[in-house]
C-alpha cells in the first residue's frame, strides 16, 4: 500500500530552473510550447520502498522535483490532454527538459481522468421506479439510492470508476451478460457477503442493471461527459510523495505521524499504519530513510475468534479474480484507527479480547458509568505502543472503539460505541495504570425538559415526556473534540438525512453530560466522515455532494 504526504514547493527562479544537488528540474514542452499544469513524476525502486515524488509545472512549463533521496529515477510527464511521456533516467542534481506527449484521441486522454469522472456516468433510476411500482423495494427512496451509490455505499472501500471497476477482469468477462458478470463480481473475496447484501438485499438487486449498463456503455466507447481541469494557482505548489509500505494483499486503512494537537511531536519520526481486518501486522514507515518495518499486534485473549463482520468473512463467497479461493484477511486485532499522544506513544482502536464484557461494565457494577449505562459487549478496545520501549500494551474498555481523538484535557475520546460515547482519562491512566478507573462512557441525553441539566430521562424507545430528558441512540462514526469550547462532536453516519451530535461533558461526566442534535438541512443528506477546525467549525462529508 502507499503513503501519501504533501509539502509546498518554492517558486522556481525567474530566469531559469535553479536546482540543488538533491533536485531534478527543467522545462516541459509540448507541440505548442511550454506545458503548464502538468505533473512531472520521478519514481525509483532503488530504495527499500517504492518511492515516487510528483510536482506540477508552472505557466512556463518549469518544474523542480525537490529533496530526492540518492537513487536513479525514471522521470516522465503526465497530464490531462496527454498520455504518459517516455520515461527518462535521471539522478538528483540533474537538469532535465522533458517532452510531453499529446493524447492521440479523446479516449486515450480519458484514461488519465480521475475515477469520479467515469463513475459519474452511472445512471440513476427515474423517480417513477421508486415507491413500490417496480423492482426497487418500496422503502427505498431516491435519496436512499443516492446515499448507497455515493458516500455511504461501495465507494467507502472501492475507487469506483477506476480501470479495475469500469472494466471486467478476464475471469469475469466471460460470465454471461454484463448484469450476470456484476452479480458474480460482488461475490468475490472475503467482502462478498457485504457487497451482495448491499446491492441484492437492501436494494433488491436492481443496481446490477445500472452497473451493467454503465460498463457496457464504457466498453462501447462512451467517455465521461466533462473533462478535468489542469491544476491552477496554489494547486501547482503541492508536492506529493508516495511510498509503498505494506503489500499487495493487505490494505492500509489509516495512518498517524504526530499528535494532532501539537504537530511538532515525532518530527521526522516514523509513521504508523493500521491494516484493519486484513492483517495483524502494524506497518511502520521511516520517511527519512525510506525504510519500512512492522510488528505483529497481539491479542490478550489468545483463544478469541477472528472477528468476522460481513466485509471480512472467513471464506470467500466466490473466488477472487486476483487471489482465487485464498482467504487473505485474518486479523484478530482488527486495528482501525491509530492516534499519537504528546509523548509520542501510538494509541490504537484494537480488539484485545472477545466481545463479552467483564462484570465491571455490566448491570450491578459499581463503576460510575456502568451504574448509569451498563454495557454488555465491546468489539474493539484500546491498545498503546511505546516506540521507545517497543512495548505494546492492552487497555481494556467497556465501550467499543472505532476512531480516536485527544482533547485539550488529555482525554482520549472514541467513536464506535454505538449507544454510548467513551473516553480514557490519560492523566489518570498514566498516574495509576488503572484502565478501569481511568475510563468512562455516557449515553446521549437530550435536555428536552429545558432545565439546562441532566436528570431523569426516558429511554430512546419510549414516548417523549416533557417533564424529563430524552435519550437518543446516535452512534458516533467520527469523534471531534472542539478546541474552542471543550465539547465533543460526532457524525452519525449512514443516516437519511443524517445528523451531527454535540456532547457537552460538563464538570463531572457522565453524570453531567448532555447532548444536542443538529440534523443535516435539506437538500443535504448522508453524512459520514467529519472533522473540526481550530475555530470549532465542524466539516462533514455528505452523500448529497453539498
Amino acid at each position: 500500500m502507499a503513503a501519501l504526504t504533501v509539502a509546498f514547493a518554492a517558486p522556481a527562479g525567474a530566469q531559469q530552473v535553479a536546482i540543488d544537488s538533491d533536485d531534478i528540474g527543467g522545462v516541459v514542452t509540448g507541440p505548442n510550447g511550454p506545458e503548464a499544469g502538468v505533473w512531472v513524476v520521478a519514481e525509483t525502486r532503488d530504495l527499500q520502498t517504492r518511492f515516487a515524488r510528483m510536482v506540477v509545472t508552472d505557466d512556463r512549463g518549469r518544474y523542480v522535483v525537490p529533496d530526492l533521496p540518492a537513487a536513479s529515477y525514471n522521470v516522465w510527464v503526465r497530464g490531462y490532454g496527454l498520455v504518459d511521456s517516455e520515461k527518462v533516467s535521471a539522478r538528483p542534481g540533474q537538469n532535465l527538459d522533458l517532452k510531453a506527449t499529446s493524447a492521440p484521441n479523446p479516449a486515450a486522454a480519458a484514461k488519465y481522468y480521475p475515477a469520479i469522472y467515469w463513475y459519474s456516468m452511472l445512471k440513476i433510476p427515474d423517480k417513477d421506479q421508486f415507491g413500490g411500482s417496480g423492482a426497487i423495494p418500496k422503502n427505498i427512496t431516491p435519496t436512499h439510492w443516492l446515499n448507497a451509490m455515493k458516500n455511504n455505499g461501495c465507494i467507502g472501500c472501492h475507487q469506483l470508476g477506476n480501470e479495475a471497476t469500469r472494466t471486467f477482469p478476464s475471469s469475469l468477462a466471460l460470465v454471461g451478460s454484463s448484469e450476470e458478470a456484476w452479480m458474480r463480481r460482488v461475490q468475490s473475496g472475503q467482502a462478498g457477503d457485504a457487497m451482495v447484501n448491499a446491492l441484492a438485499g437492501n436494494l433488491g438487486g436492481v443496481p446490477f442493471k445500472y452497473f451493467a449498463d454503465w460498463t457496457d456503455r464504457i466498453a462501447g466507447g462512451e467517455l465521461p461527459h466533462s473533462k478535468p481541469q489542469r491544476p491552477q494557482g496554489v494547486e501547482r505548489n503541492i508536492v506529493v510523495t508516495v511510498r509503498d509500505w505494506l503489500n499487495d494483499k493487505h490494505y492500509l486503512h489509516d495512518l498517524i505521524s504526530t499528535d494532532r494537537r501539537n504537530p511538532t511531536v515525532n518530527g521526522y519520526g516514523p509513521l504508523f499504519g493500521a491494516a484493519e481486518h486484513s492483517t495483524d501486522e502494524v506497518p511502520i514507515l521511516d520517511p527519512v530513510k525510506n525504510v519500512t518495518m512492522s510488528f505483529t499486534a497481539p491479542v490478550r485473549d489468545k483463544d478469541m475468534p477472528v472477528p468476522r463482520p460481513p466485509h471480512a468473512i472467513a471464506k470467500p463467497v466466490a473466488p477472487s479474480p486476483y487471489w482465487g479461493e485464498e482467504a487473505i484477511w485474518n486479523s484478530k486485532a482488527n486495528i482501525h484507527n491509530p492516534m499519537m499522544d504528546q509523548k509520542g506513544r501510538v494509541w490504537f482502536a484494537a480488539s484485545i479480547r472477545g466481545r463479552d464484557n467483564p462484570a465491571l461494565c455490566k448491570q450491578g457494577s459499581d463503576h460510575p458509568s456502568a451504574k448509569l449505562t451498563p454495557v454488555a459487549a465491546a468489539d474493539r478496545h484500546l491498545s498503546v505502543y511505546d516506540l521507545k520501549t517497543q512495548r505494546y500494551s492492552y487497555v481494556d474498555t467497556c465501550f467499543s472503539t472505532h476512531h480516536l481523538q485527544f482533547d485539550s484535557k488529555d482525554r482520549l475520546w472514541t467513536s464506535g460505541g454505538g449507544p454510548v460515547v467513551g473516553w480514557l482519562d490519560m492523566k489518570k491512566f498514566d498516574e495509576t495504570g488503572d484502565a478501569a478507573a481511568a475510563q468512562g462512557w455516557t449515553a446521549l441525553i437530550l435536555d428536552t425538559n429545558g432545565n439546562s441539566k441532566r436528570d431523569d430521562y426516558v429511554e430512546a424507545d419510549k414516548s417523549f415526556d416533557p417533564a424529563k430528558d430524552k435519550r437518543i441512540i446516535a452512534g458516533f462514526y467520527s469523534v471531534m473534540p472542539n478546541p474552542a469550547d471543550g465539547s465533543i462532536w460526532g457524525s452519525q453516519a449512514f443516516g437519511i438525512p443524517g445528523r451531527i451530535i454535540r456532547l457537552a461533558p460538563g464538570d463531572n461526566p457522565p453524570e453531567t453530560a448532555l447532548a444536542e442534535v443538529f440534523n443535516v438541512p435539506a437538500p443535504g443528506f448522508g453524512p459520514r466522515g467529519a472533522d473540526i477546525d481550530k475555530n470549532g467549525v465542524v466539516w462533514v462529508s455528505l452523500a448529497s455532494g453539498h
